[in-house]
């Protein structure tokens, strides 16, 4: 751990450079063992930690010589017992790993598991995984996949591999590819959708988002793999990383995604889930391809056995797909 002088009780400790670019929440959580995250944010926001003598947000990420006050706490409201993931999760995760080395691990993310807790998720991929690999000093997301979507999900494991995809994303060095299987057979061949997004709180409180003249700007590019009378397989990459970017553009356009409850069509929803066998939304991360301190990483991840059979299903008698 970093270096730490204790004064009266409190804890003076410099941030090692393996540490730079964690969340302060995060970090404490570990050097804290068994304290509440409701502990945690409280010291914070009462300015009972300190960093370089100053207040700071609990979202602040360390950097190195970072000094770091941390109180004498006291447990003495009941402990969150820690997470620990099921012997399924583990090994769901376990399998689902693509790449891994000492910088970057990149995972095929399973549908229906969210990338991290909140909105009344108890739990996601990176809090599993800090949990299942306790000695990794350093475990971030790298970016988002929304819960519903399976895929490429990459995190890093240093905080310079951090820094170099987040970089990478905002000048826009990555390539992440979707499969998409939309309603309808698409006549549009390739297809760029520049349409404005913005998230609006619609449908008794749910939160969705529409395409609006003010929106933040969305960039999407659509292109056909497999046509057929009922849906549509389509290649889908993105230039910006809207909240549910590719659902709202493709529904936009009269063909929404196979299996979105949200922006979808619940009859054609209903057929494909009776006919096919679909029962989650078929937006699957397939590639990504990034630069990671002067090399070219990409990374595929296959389509998992329900998307697979969905596809089998529809092709026409006597022809498959590769």
């Amino acid at each position: 751990m970093p270096d730490s002088i204790a004064s009266g009780g409190v804890r003076y400790l410099e941030i090692a450079s393996r540490y730079a670019g964690q969340r302060l929440d995060n970090f404490l959580l570990r050097e804290l063992k068994g304290a509440p995250k409701s502990l945690i944010y409280r010291i914070v926001r009462k300015g009972e930690v300190r960093l370089n003598g100053g207040r700071v947000q609990p979202d602040r990420r360390l950097q190195t010589g970072d000094v770091l006050r941390i109180p004498p706490v006291r447990l003495t409201e009941r402990a969150e017992q820690p997470f620990r993931p099921s012997p399924g999760l583990a090994e769901q995760l376990r399998t689902a790993v693509l790449y891994e080395d000492r910088e970057v691990l990149i995972l095929n993310k399973p549908a229906g598991l969210a990338v991290h807790k909140g909105s009344g998720v108890d739990h996601g991929v990176i809090e599993a995984l800090r949990a299942l690999r306790p000695d990794e000093a350093f475990l971030e997301l790298a970016h988002r996949l929304d819960r519903d979507t399976s895929g490429c999900l990459a995190l890093a494991k240093t905080a310079a591999a951090l820094r170099l995809i987040q970089d990478a994303f905002r000048a826009g060095h990555v390539e992440k590819r979707y499969l998409a299987l939309v309603r309808g057979y698409w006549n549009h061949g390739p297809c760029e959708v520049n349409l404005p997004l913005r998230r609006n709180l619609l449908r008794g409180g749910e939160r969705m988002v529409e395409v609006m003249d003010d929106g933040k700007p969305a960039q999407t590019r659509f292109s056909p793999v497999s046509l057929f009378k009922p849906a549509s397989l389509l290649e889908v990459r993105i230039a910006t990383g809207r909240t549910h970017q590719i659902r709202v553009h493709a529904a936009h356009l009269e063909h929404p995604l196979a299996g979105d409850d949200k922006y979808g069509d619940a009859g054609f929803n209903r057929m494909m889930a009776e006919q096919c066998g679909l029962r989650r939304l078929f937006l699957h991360a397939h590639s990504l391809s990034l630069p990671l301190g002067g090399r070219d990483l990409a990374v595929s991840a296959p389509l998992d056995a329900e998307l697979k059979a969905v596809l089998d299903h529809l092709q026409p008698a006597g022809r498959r797909r590769d």
